[in-house]
């Protein structure tokens, strides 16, 4: 059990409560649970008809499902200050994905009526919420026209210039570690094989170094996010 005057300092760190009073966090986390999670450890899985929202207030959260074939899709990654299982929270319907630990999280959940409630109280937060839905459907728009647009290398590449921008190290040079290449097959919906082939075409033309089990540096941000823009366009 976490006292509320702790609570009201871990949930500061999440988007939709920025700005908020330190008495209002207070409040907030008399609302809330706390659950300490180890790794790889599922919090929802797909279809579960709990409606419970999660603040992520330390570590982090892979959002995800398996396909019909058993291969998995990744969705998402989300880091401390993110939120989760809204939708089912505002919609009362089954979970739309599984949510699973990339490592120890501290989540604060909340039942989908105290969450309802905190938004008709609270306008910031709910106009907070309204971004951040928007802000998926922006994603996910994205990545369908990605899909349907754009050849498997320039969707590995797409994926590779977002991780980039999230690891900057100076205007136009990156370094990403962990880069698991699994991971980002798995999100491009390719193999393991087909993004070690295109980091490998990447290095030749001097766009990255690979660093082993370190990561990957970047080395020309703008060249591989012109390289994505050409064709992409300015979707």
């Amino acid at each position: 059990m976490i006292p509320p005057e702790r609570g009201s300092i871990l949930l500061a760190v999440i988007k939709v409560f920025q700005g908020l009073s330190t008495e209002n966090l207070r409040v907030i986390a008399e609302a809330c649970l706390w659950h300490l999670h180890e790794e790889s450890e599922d919090i929802v899985r797909y279809h579960d008809s709990t409606n419970s929202v999660f603040f992520i207030t330390q570590g982090g959260i892979r959002i995800k499902y398996h396909a019909l074939s058993g291969n998995e899709v990744i969705l998402c990654d989300l880091p401390t200050g993110e939120i989760f299982g809204e939708l089912s929270a505002i919609d009362g319907h089954a979970r739309s994905a599984t949510a699973v630990t990339k490592s120890a999280t501290l989540l604060a959940s909340m039942p989908a009526t105290a969450f309802q409630n905190l938004l008709y109280k609270h306008p910031q937060i709910a106009e907070a919420m309204f971004k951040h839905l928007t802000g998926q459907v922006r994603r996910l728009t994205k990545r369908v026209y990605e899909f349907s647009s754009l050849t498997l290398n320039n969707r590995i590449q797409a994926e590779l210039l977002r991780l980039a921008e999230n690891h900057m190290i100076s205007p136009n040079e990156a370094f990403i570690s962990p880069v698991i290449r699994s991971d980002i097959a798995n999100l491009v919906s390719t193999t393991r094989e087909s993004v070690s082939r295109e980091f490998s075409d990447l290095t030749k033309d001097k766009i990255i170094k690979c660093q082993g089990r370190q990561g990957v540096h970047v080395l020309d941000v703008a060249r591989l996010a012109k390289m994505v823009s050409e064709v992409r366009g300015s979707f």
